[in-house]
């Protein structure tokens, strides 16, 4: 299967060694290593349905930073020998990028300069392309980060649920209830035009920024996400993410914390370049933006736990019902500490 591919791609697996790559979810990975080192990715197309699009949108991207900032490191898929960056057979659809040497990827964050390095990725990255009509990116995940959905589908999911269900989600349920603030602020915001559409990344976790030995960033992978969007959602994705240092499968809810200096990291990291960008009013609602993240995947765990886990991988029976759970504890605790970090460190955020 891959020996097909790679010849599409002009190598010769012989000389070549195959191994499974990374721990995403989503796409098949693989590290092809030899006298030039690859990583080779089969697209999820369930997940992504036009993948076209991606490889429009990252050829647009990859020609806006080439001849604006030649020296920014834009990790982008390599053409195919038929010039296409997209190489087919009849196991899916596949694409190669170059491998980053002497890079390392992390999975959780285990430190604060960690944390404030990734966010200076994610805030240059969008800082480079400010100027870029992101109206020209096409949505490769149509709705992604669209609460208003998110939080309709929540209700036809507790309309369409069994009664079992549904009794073993009642404190989630009300508890999503109880926040739907977070909702009615998300479209005020939106309705207000004061939210700007830039080149948002769209999934900030950790493991898709490169570090080197030293714990710098390097760059940004797993672009497929890239769309137009607000800052609240690569904002918000770090913070549901960075704060705690337990994931959200942790079951013991006690161990979810927020780490106040994490998030000081993350501020710091992401203002270092986007700090002349963003607007006095988007800085205003930088915490927001994690209550907005975490309290949308709440919803999507627990409308797939009342679909009967139809979405998101489960290994036991009530893990999206807990994985729920675990969100909204996380909520609770970063609303707890809320106006304690505004006033501690943050003047700019007066939400």
């Amino acid at each position: 299967m891959l020996n097909q591919i790679l010849e599409k791609f002009g190598i010769n697996a012989l000389n070549y060694q195959i191994e499974e790559f990374g721990s995403g979810l989503i796409n098949s990975t693989w590290k092809i290593s030899g006298e030039k080192n690859y990583i080779l990715q089969r697209i999820n197309t369930d997940v992504f349905k036009q993948p076209e699009v991606i490889a429009l949108n990252l050829s647009q991207l990859q020609t806006y930073l080439n001849n604006k900032y030649p020296d920014y490191l834009f990790v982008a898929p390599l053409l195919a020998v038929n010039g296409s960056s997209l190489a087919v057979n009849e196991d899916g659809i596949f694409r190669m990028f170059p491998f980053v040497d002497n890079s390392t990827s992390i999975n959780s964050v285990t430190n604060y300069k960690q944390a404030y390095e990734a966010a200076k990725q994610f805030g240059k990255f969008t800082f480079l392309l400010k100027d870029f009509n992101a109206a020209e990116l096409r949505d490769t995940i149509p709705s992604f980060h669209d609460l208003t959905l998110r939080y309709r589908e929540f209700e036809n999911a507790c309309l369409n649920t069994t009664a079992t269900r549904l009794e073993q989600a009642k404190w989630t349920i009300s508890e999503i209830n109880r926040h739907n603030d977070i909702l009615s602020t998300y479209e005020e915001l939106k309705n207000s035009g004061k939210l700007l559409v830039r080149v948002i990344h769209h999934d900030a976790k950790i493991n898709n920024v490169l570090f080197d030995g030293n714990w710098n960033g390097i760059c940004l992978i797993d672009l497929d996400t890239v769309m137009a969007g607000y800052f609240i959602s690569d904002i918000g994705d770090m913070l549901r993410t960075y704060l705690s240092p337990a994931n959200e499968d942790e079951t013991d809810l006690s161990k979810i914390v927020v780490d106040e200096q994490c998030f000081d990291a993350i501020y710091n990291g992401y203002l270092s370049e986007m700090g002349t960008e963003l607007t006095s009013f988007e800085k205003e609602h930088f915490i927001y933006a994690g209550k907005f993240m975490i309290y949308m995947q709440a919803i999507r765990f627990l409308a797939d736990y009342l679909n009967g886990d139809v979405y998101y991988h489960t290994t036991y029976a009530g893990q999206n019902l807990n994985r729920a759970n675990n969100q909204l504890t996380l909520l609770n605790q970063l609303i707890k500490l809320e106006d304690k970090i505004r006033l501690t460190n943050h003047s700019s955020i007066k939400e």
